[in-house]
């Protein structure tokens, strides 16, 4: 293994994050954050071009970690990257999710349907929920997805 497979082996893991303008990229995810209005948020390291100058005077080009915030609808996790080790801030500290009763017609169709918070789809009858709770229901097969606001996107952790 050479110095930089080594560096990018301990730098922690990696994602890709897709900017306003459209340009994707290749970050160290250092963390994950929920705000108050109850967005996901990764805490994230871009490794851009910085000068190095050394002692000598000469100068090259070099890797700079530069932290930003990348929204959790814009971060693809990279087969392969652990990310259970992340610090996550927020995640059981509100009822973030909404589980919304549906109407069976069969036995077999699912009975709720899980909505992000803040869903317009969601109706009037439903429970909210905590992250924990909300992502054993996405193992569950009486629980669907709502296809607007798509919840398991942001409980892929």
């Amino acid at each position: 293994m050479d110095a930089e497979e080594e560096w990018r082996s301990k730098a922690g893991p990696w994602a890709r994050a897709v900017f306003p303008d459209g340009q994707a990229l290749d970050v160290i995810v250092t963390a994950r954050y929920r705000s108050k209005d109850g967005r996901w948020w990764y805490e994230a390291e871009a490794i851009l071009p910085a000068r190095h100058e050394a002692a000598d005077g000469t100068t090259k080009t070099m890797g700079a970690p530069t932290p930003i915030s990348v929204p959790a609808d814009d971060i693809t996790p990279i087969p392969g990257e652990d990310y259970s080790a992340l610090p996550t801030d927020g995640s059981v500290a509100g009822r973030q999710w909404v589980l919304e009763r549906l109407h069976q017609y069969n036995e077999e169709d699912p009975s709720r349907r899980l909505h992000r918070r803040d869903c317009w789809q969601a109706r009037s009858s439903h429970t909210r929920i905590t992250t924990t709770e909300a992502a054993e229901m996405l193992r569950t097969p009486l629980v669907d997805i709502c296809d607007v606001c798509r919840p398991d996107r942001a409980l892929r952790c």
